[in-house]
């Protein structure tokens, strides 16, 4: 039992690694947004079943974990649809955001930078 929840708790600190390079590695806002609201439930996810294998004999800890899993599953989705549609509606453009030396070199030459 012990080697489940072992495994099961790598498995999300993998999940929460690959989602925190994805969020710095994507280039568009709202493919981050999703990527991290999916990290973020999967992962989550899987620490609250390790967290309710440990204390499996106990009914009461048993019934909150599957409380908090299944509010979990109700409300991750919710924010992470919100936040896309308020950056939708205030206009954030679907397109590559653009690195930082990528846009001082464009002012350069543009003459907007001077230096």
């Amino acid at each position: 039992m012990i080697g489940v929840i072992i495994v099961l708790l790598i498995m999300s600190w993998v999940f929460i690694a690959f989602g925190m390079i994805a969020v710095f590695k994507l280039k568009n806002l709202y493919t981050r947004i999703l990527s991290a609201a999916t990290i973020d439930t999967v992962g989550s996810l899987t620490i609250l079943i390790a967290l309710m294998l440990v204390n499996i004999t106990d009914y009461n800890y048993v019934i909150r974990f599957v409380l908090l899993i299944g509010f979990l599953l109700i409300t991750n989705p919710i924010s992470a649809h919100v936040n896309i549609r308020s950056a939708y509606l205030t206009g954030v453009e679907i397109r590559r955001i653009k690195h930082k030396d990528v846009l001082e070199r464009e002012a350069r030459e543009k003459g907007e930078l001077y230096g």
